[in-house]
């Protein structure tokens, strides 16, 4: 089973993280940071309604199940 990760909105003018979702690495191997960065961009792709809000999802810590 790969790892999920949280996913957060930053809000800038709290400083606070919110979280809104998951996201789940589904890869085998390892791939480096390729992995995380694919993940970044597919939590972009689903938790931001605009492009500026993309620039403010995050992905946070492994989650343990």
């Amino acid at each position: 089973m790969g790892k999920v990760y949280r996913v957060y909105r930053i809000d800038y003018l709290t400083k606070t993280k919110i979280p809104v979702g998951t996201v789940q690495e589904r890869r085998n191997q390892s791939r480096a940071a390729s992995n995380v960065m694919s993940l970044m961009k597919l939590a972009r792709l689903m938790y931001a309604a605009t492009p500026e809000e993309q620039t403010r999802i995050i992905l946070g810590e492994e989650l343990i199940a």
